[in-house]
């Protein structure tokens, strides 16, 4: 097989699991924490680091959640198992970058392997996540050219893969639909907080041989527990998140 039709095979096979494979990094951020200590030994710092751990992953959340608001059915980026495209979308957040879905995903993953304060760690994350959505986004840039041609060449030579060009942004064509957003992204927005309290969790076992739970690490799993069973609930048996032309 060439390599170029390797790399696409390659791509839609890690396209179709692309939400389960990464949990397999997971077990080398826990790895990681073995030798853990407070963040120059000082547990103070420690947790204002944790608070801005979380800021990062929130981050990231937060590029998902303005690209899944603006985004109109049919487009590509609504994708779950197989390359699916009625039109390009080149509005709003994809105006001034290709990928934004992922470049969300990256910072969600990167504020998790901040965790553990290793320089190493995000270094290992980062190259494993080039790694691997390099080849889904070939896969997925080879079905797009094939399906738009010049339309998608056009917008791919003005707009960057993963770096966002801000001066070029274009104003979606469609308004923001929270709606969307909330059937779309409540199990994600439950896999942060949970993946940060296995982090935590594991981190202070490592220091203290004894798992120790905080109260507010608690109290934000309880409440993304509740708001996660809420609109899965609502998602699964109610037609309340339903969106025309979402």
């Amino acid at each position: 097989m060439a390599l170029r039709e390797d790399f696409e095979s390659a791509g839609n096979w890690l396209f179709r699991w692309r939400s389960y494979l990464p949990l397999l990094v997971v077990g080398i951020f826990l790895l990681a924490l073995k030798d853990y200590d407070y963040l120059g030994q000082n547990k103070t710092w420690d947790h204002y680091w944790e608070i801005g751990c979380l800021i990062v992953g929130f981050f990231g959340l937060l590029i998902r959640i303005l690209t899944i608001g603006y985004t109109p059915k049919g487009t590509s980026g609504r994708n779950t198992k197989k390359q699916v495209a009625e039109s390009l979308n080149t509005k709003g957040i994809y105006s001034v970058v290709r990928n934004p879905l992922y470049l969300g995903n990256y910072f969600m993953g990167l504020g998790i392997a901040l965790v553990g304060h290793l320089w190493w760690l995000a270094l290992i994350f980062t190259l494993l996540f080039w790694l691997y959505y390099e080849r889904i986004i070939f896969a997925e840039e080879a079905f797009l050219r094939n399906k738009f041609g010049d339309v998608y060449m056009d917008w791919a030579d003005k707009t960057p893969i993963f770096i966002p060009k801000l001066s070029q942004y274009e104003a979606s064509n469609v308004e923001f639909s929270l709606r969307n957003v909330l059937k779309r992204e409540h199990d994600g927005f439950f896999a942060l907080i949970s993946t940060f309290l296995i982090m935590e969790t594991f981190a202070k076992y490592s220091m203290k041989s004894a798992f120790v739970f905080y109260d507010w690490w608690m109290g934000l799993l309880g409440v993304g527990f509740v708001v996660w069973l809420v609109l899965r609930l609502l998602k699964k048996h109610t037609s309340l998140l339903k969106v025309k032309g979402r």
